[in-house]
């Protein structure tokens, strides 16, 4: 005899079928991850968003700490936006060494610039392992009360053991004698090439020259001190040979031809 008997299941919906699953049911499991996973990625992304402006707005008050830092006019406490009023930042364009207008200095993005082949380089030799090369740069001058320059602020990358650092060498107005050295952004070993955040290791670098009389470069990062031209020498962080070399390459790279070696040429001629 034929079962006659309602098929009530049959009758239900979808909906009404899967809420009558049991709670530890492989599509209600499935259903309350995917769900909280969906919330918590629309958490993170609103977060993202919304905390963009601040997050930008502290990568900026940070660089300009490292730049006052470097320049040694730093003060804890101080208003980071008035005292960073004092710098007198400008583009400058590697190829001829002379300011440029072509670009809004509060606004030029020399990164960005890196990626754009109008405005960057394939390089023959890449010491620093920086890849492309912006033909752009902003520097930074920090001028006496008489507004002869005081300080010259140069950006500088390379890559070091496990990161690119990225930092600033301070220089005299004469171009060859270094006042400092720092970096404000790299992933080098805690302990080790991390030493380059090192006070006592930054201390090294002021007084440091660039290049000799005949104006050949001859700053070097190494282990052992040379027998003469200790004026140029900077000791490498112990244990950490390859983010010393790094620096090494970084330092000579940014500081010769296919850097700032024109522009330094000008400005030790009086024509910045």
């Amino acid at each position: 005899m034929a079962d006659n008997t309602p098929d009530t299941n049959a009758r239900k919906g979808p909906l009404r079928r899967f809420l009558d699953l049991p709670a530890d049911s492989v599509p209600k499991t499935l259903f309350v991850a995917v769900t909280l996973c969906l919330f918590a990625s629309m958490i993170v992304s609103v977060a993202a968003v919304s905390l963009r402006p601040i997050q930008e707005e502290n990568k900026l008050r940070d660089k300009r700490i490292n730049i006052l830092q470097v320049a040694g006019v730093y003060t804890p406490g101080e208003n980071i936006r008035e005292a960073f009023q004092a710098f007198e930042p400008h583009v400058l364009d590697l190829t001829t060494g002379k300011f440029t207008d072509e670009f809004d200095v509060a606004t030029f993005d020399e990164r960005a610039a890196a990626d754009d082949p109008e405005l960057s380089r394939d390089l023959s030799s890449d010491p620093a392992g920086i890849g492309r090369q912006s033909n752009f740069k902003t520097i930074y001058l920090l001028r006496k009360e008489d507004g002869s320059i005081d300080k010259v602020i140069l950006p500088v990358h390379g890559y070091g053991l496990w990161s690119t650092l990225y930092g600033f060498i301070a220089l005299e107005a004469n171009g060859n004698d270094i006042f400092g050295l720092q970096f404000y952004q790299h992933a080098e070993t805690p302990g080790l090439g991390a030493e380059v955040d090192n006070p006592r290791w930054k201390a090294l670098w002021t007084g440091k020259k660039l290049r000799d009389d005949n104006g050949d470069l001859q700053i070097t990062v190494d282990k052992a001190p040379p027998a003469a031209g200790i004026e140029y020498h900077i000791d490498a962080i112990a244990g950490a040979t390859l983010t010393s070399r790094g620096v090494d390459n970084l330092v000579k790279f940014w500081m010769g031809e296919e850097g700032y070696e024109t522009f330094l040429s000008n400005l030790q001629a009086g024509d910045i």
